[in-house]
């Protein structure tokens, strides 16, 4: 009986190895692949940084297994792209298969050195081919990557590996940190808009000195990095307006080094614009910050001019777009929104007088704890300690104080004889609803009070064009509109788009227009 077991399995081993076989014979291929795309185009990449990875999908749709005698670059070797094929890396494959009505994946990616050609302009558009061989014919798929040169700021790595970092002054003394960067020489002290430039840790301006940024400028920062400015010293970001109302093309851009799509609106991407103590008469105008932890972080000289901001946006904070604390801020046709925490957060008194600003969080990528504005009078050790400051004085005119949140603004003193809370809303549009299970009562929440209080407008629509898109400009049916003070659009007589608003000014930094309704 036992042979007769053996013999009926050997037998079957045999029938279905013999009916498997003919699965691995492969004809070759006849040319006719298809492909997910004609052209794989890689996004724009800077000098000696790797791209993401692209994919290709390559399809053989007849009822034979198939070998692709060559799967190649052109180039060959010398091409600056590289290849995963069945989980092997190279630039040249030999006998590649593909069984019957399947398909397979290919990975591109590329490391471009702008060096490596000669008589270029800033961007250089680098392309190659994949081609697949085949018996009768080729078929090929084209590979374009536009390729940036750039100005690299980064720290120096020791021989033992070590990363350079920052000593900065604390009480007077000079203290060694773990933030990886270096202080810029004086003839790094201008930024021009003839390259990008690429900042790999933080990029310090030394004391005393000044950092220029020129108009059209574009920083690009790479994660945890930054801009740091010292004791004494000073940023000039001096952008300008551009004809073109829709792209403000000489402003100066603040956002990270991935400049894939995909990345073009995830915030975090880089730390701050850090104006530490006595850092003095910074200044930013036509600037756009975008992507940042925290887009501004300034710190210190509450009876100084500190820090004035003019026709600047910031977006995408994933933590706080300005924060203040103990400062002095000057703004005017300030736009914020979408930021993790709050857009604007005057914490631990300070000065602040902020006149046509939009500062509204329409932040949707998590639960935020702050509304789009808090002010403060306090700071806490971790010990839950409260130390606490004068808020000398913190005045917003002819603003839109809005988002997705309710409310939009908080009050959060701790009240203390000694210690000064002054601040004034005069002819805003702001979004504060006291419902059930809210506790925001006493004198600083008196609407009816004209001494904190002047002109009010509550919980009306904006009518933003498209706050998930930062789109902060106002349409026709905004409550907004015409109810701004003529004496504060006098200081401020265009708005960010260098349209005047003095004979009928609207509230915020966009005068009003009429919305395509397509």
């Amino acid at each position: 009986m036992k042979r007769i077991i053996y013999f009926i399995s050997c037998c079957l081993f045999l029938m279905l190895w013999s009916s498997c076989r003919k699965d691995f014979e492969f004809s070759q291929s006849n040319g006719t692949l298809t492909f997910s795309k004609d052209t794989v185009y890689l996004d724009t990449v800077f000098t000696n940084i790797g791209s993401s990875t692209y994919n290709l999908k390559v399809y053989n749709n007849s009822n034979e297994d198939i070998v692709i005698p060559s799967l190649k670059l052109m180039r060959g070797e010398s091409s600056s792209y590289r290849l995963n094929v069945d989980g092997m890396s190279g630039k040249v494959f030999q006998n590649v298969k593909i069984l019957a009505k399947d398909s397979m994946y290919v990975f591109i990616e590329t490391t471009i050195d702008y060096n490596d050609f000669s008589n270029l302009e800033a961007t250089y558009l680098y392309t190659d081919e994949i081609e697949f061989t085949s018996a009768t014919n080729s078929q090929k798929v084209d590979l374009v990557t536009l390729v940036k040169d750039a100005v690299f700021i980064y720290p120096s790595k020791g021989d033992d590996g070590i990363v350079e970092t920052l000593t900065i002054e604390i009480d007077g003394e000079q203290v060694s940190t773990e933030i990886q960067g270096r202080y810029l020489t004086d003839d790094e002290l201008i930024f021009t808009n003839a390259k990008p430039y690429v900042i790999y840790g933080y990029a310090a301006v030394p004391n005393t000195k000044t950092l220029t940024i020129d108009a059209g400028s574009r920083l690009h920062f790479h994660s945890d990095s930054g801009l740091f400015v010292g004791e004494n010293a000073s940023l000039q970001v001096n952008g300008s307006y551009s004809n073109d109302q829709e792209l403000l093309e000489n402003e100066v851009i603040f956002e990270g080094d991935r400049l894939e799509p995909n990345f073009s609106d995830t915030p975090g991407q880089w730390g701050t614009i850090w104006l530490y103590e006595d850092s003095r008469n910074n200044s930013l105008n036509y600037a756009t910050i975008k992507n940042a932890t925290v887009a501004i972080l300034s710190e210190g000289n509450p009876n100084d001019n500190k820090l004035t901001l003019k026709n600047t946006q910031i977006y995408n904070s994933s933590n706080f777009g300005v924060l203040g604390r103990n400062t002095s801020i000057t703004a005017e046709n300030l736009v914020i929104n979408n930021s993790g925490q709050s857009s604007f957060a005057a914490t631990l008194g300070g000065r602040y007088n902020i006149t046509h600003a939009t500062i509204a969080n329409y932040w949707n990528n998590s639960f935020r704890q702050y509304p789009a504005l808090l002010i403060n009078n306090y700071m806490l050790d971790e010990e839950n300690t409260a130390y606490l400051a004068n808020l000398s004085e913190a005045n917003f005119n002819n603003c839109i104080i809005y988002g997705n949140d309710n409310p939009e603004f908080i009050l959060d003193e701790i009240e203390d004889d000694q210690v000064a809370f002054n601040f004034k809303f005069t002819n805003c549009l702001v979004r504060f609803q006291n419902s059930f299970g809210t506790n925001y009562t006493g004198p600083n929440y008196d609407f009816d009070d004209a001494t904190h209080y002047e002109n009010m407008l509550f919980n009306e629509d904006p009518e933003f064009k498209s706050p998930n898109a930062n789109q902060m400009i106002i349409g026709s049916n905004s409550k907004a509109i015409n109810l701004g003070a003529s004496s504060f659009a006098n200081q401020v007589p265009l708005d960010i788009l260098n349209n005047n608003r003095t004979a009928e000014p609207d509230l915020g930094a966009y005068q009003h227009i009429i919305f395509d309704k397509k």
